[in-house]
């Protein structure tokens, strides 16, 4: 079992952990900050470095309770002590764009009521898909404008473990059109963008909408009779 450091500390850059497991050119450790991807958020890439050697981390996958890390090289032996460092700029930057997508994802429920449909990201540029039926520019300008404002109001941004029962009493909490969530987690994340967004999430975020910064809404594309796709980019 993997204790998931990034789960509750998104800020978490460097960390010690020890090699609990080896696959050829991949370890498990007993800690990580390494964030293994999902959510339509990339996994994170950085280095481990121990007495007498350090690699590359190229890939991060979870397995169950075990977080596996990849690596470009020799790996360290199965009890030794490593320091991880995270490439932290792109890790940052992934941040913002995932509170991002929140936001609109926020502003769209609560203003049209439409659910999410799919997603993806990369450093400082996303794309969300919702059950529109029609999209034109003077909505888009719209909802751009509204996700700005609410950015611009600093709303903190918690997050929150919650056993599956209680998770599931709060209302809307599943914002995708299909629940992902499968019956044995039992313990579920949830992240709150306080007055505006509050739903399950793996990935990782800012503390502050204020840490976005400016939202601007670059392309839409109909993608069927009620899916929209909203491609946003963040200034740097």
């Amino acid at each position: 079992m993997t204790e998931q450091l990034y789960a509750t500390d998104s800020y978490l850059q460097e960390f010690d952990a020890t090699v609990t497991a080896m696959d050829g050119k991949a370890v498990a450790l007993d800690r990580t900050a390494f964030y293994p991807g999902g959510g339509g958020q990339p996994n994170d890439t950085g280095t481990l470095t121990w007495d007498g050697g350090s690699v590359r981390v190229v890939k991060i996958k979870k397995q169950g309770d075990t977080v596996w890390h990849s690596l470009d090289g020799d790996a360290p032996p199965v009890g030794a002590t490593v320091r991880g460092a995270l490439d932290w700029e792109p890790r940052y930057r992934l941040m913002r764009t995932h509170t991002a997508l929140h936001v609109l994802c926020g502003v769209v429920w609560r203003d049209y009521g439409a659910s999410v449909t799919g997603g993806n990201m990369e450093p400082l540029k996303g794309r969300m898909d919702f059950e529109f039926e029609t999209m034109h520019k003077e909505l888009v300008a719209e909802i751009e404008a509204s996700v700005n404002a609410e950015i611009a109001k600093a709303h903190p941004v918690r997050v929150a473990i919650l056993p599956r029962e209680e998770a599931f009493q709060i209302p809307d909490l599943i914002r995708t059109k299909i629940n992902l969530l499968p019956p044995q987690i039992q313990e579920v994340r949830t992240v709150e963008i306080v007055d505006l967004d509050l739903q399950a999430d793996g990935g990782t975020h800012v503390a502050n909408t204020r840490e976005v910064g400016r939202v601007r809404v670059v392309d839409y594309k109909s993608k069927g009779a009620i899916n929209k796709r909203i491609y946003i980019e963040l200034d740097e």
